[in-house]
């Protein structure tokens, strides 16, 4: 008798073989998204905490002196996130991953620190729903960008424009201060954001083809972290104007 193999045992073998790889990246893939996910809402509640205890005491809390006193100085805390996103963008190669954890952190607490304002502003059962608004249309709209199956690459290039031109005309508007295009302003940016999210959070998880096993994987998670945090305090930000009530 003929010594042979059936080659349909082959084929399933190289077809398990491929099922195999196949769960363990989706394993790798929900595991690193868990972590990008972990990063945010971390850093949001960092943030959060540090808005409140800088502006506990109303009138006479640091966040009073400070936005209530040199306006030099207001506007140099209000900026400050910025520096530590360009640092993180810019050295992103050159940095370590405890180092990039490090700004990461230490961004969550200055932005904390250049929003407190709003405690003084608007009170705090309206911050509160707009939070949870915010926190409820993130995730329906970063769900969508993970999940759907159409490319959204094509809307990156438009929300970048939208983007410089809501940073322009914001810039405008701190000279004109025009309601009208104060509200303008908000409702793009409400718009704009959400458009990020969802085109972000897509972005991340196609970014994890190319890092998954390297070095670059840990600091990938934390900068994905920072782009879907910046999405979500910046829609928040914008809504607030919408839904929050002055003091």
């Amino acid at each position: 008798m003929a010594n042979w193999s059936d080659p349909r045992s082959d084929i399933a073998g190289f077809g398990n073989a491929s099922a195999a790889r196949s769960e363990a990246f989706d394993a790798g893939l929900r595991k690193y998204m868990l972590s990008v996910y972990n990063y945010m809402a971390s850093g949001v509640l960092l943030t959060g905490v540090v808005a409140m205890l800088f502006s506990a005491g109303g009138e006479t809390s640091l966040a009073a002196q400070v936005f209530g006193g040199s306006r030099l100085l207001a506007y140099g805390l209000m900026f400050a996130p910025l520096a530590f996103v360009l640092v993180l963008s810019f050295g992103i190669n050159r940095l370590s991953t405890v180092a990039t954890q490090a700004l990461f952190w230490a961004f969550a607490v200055v932005m904390g620190m250049s929003i407190s304002w709003i405690f003084l502003v608007y009170t705090d059962m309206s911050i509160a729903q707009t939070f949870f608004a915010t926190s409820a249309a993130f995730a329906g709209l970063s769900l969508y960008g993970y999940t759907t199956k159409k490319d959204l690459s094509g809307f990156g290039t438009f929300l970048i424009m939208g983007l410089v031109g809501l940073f322009v005309a914001s810039l405008i508007n701190v000279f004109l201060k025009s309601d009208g295009l104060g509200w303008a302003i908000s409702f793009v940016g409400v718009l704009l954001f959400a458009g990020l999210t969802a085109y972000d959070t897509q972005k991340i998880k196609s970014i994890y083809a190319y890092v998954a096993g390297t070095d670059m994987m840990g600091k990938s998670a934390v900068m994905g972290a920072l782009n879907l945090y910046l999405d979500f305090i910046n829609m928040f930000m914008f809504l607030l104007r919408f839904m929050g009530d002055r003091r």
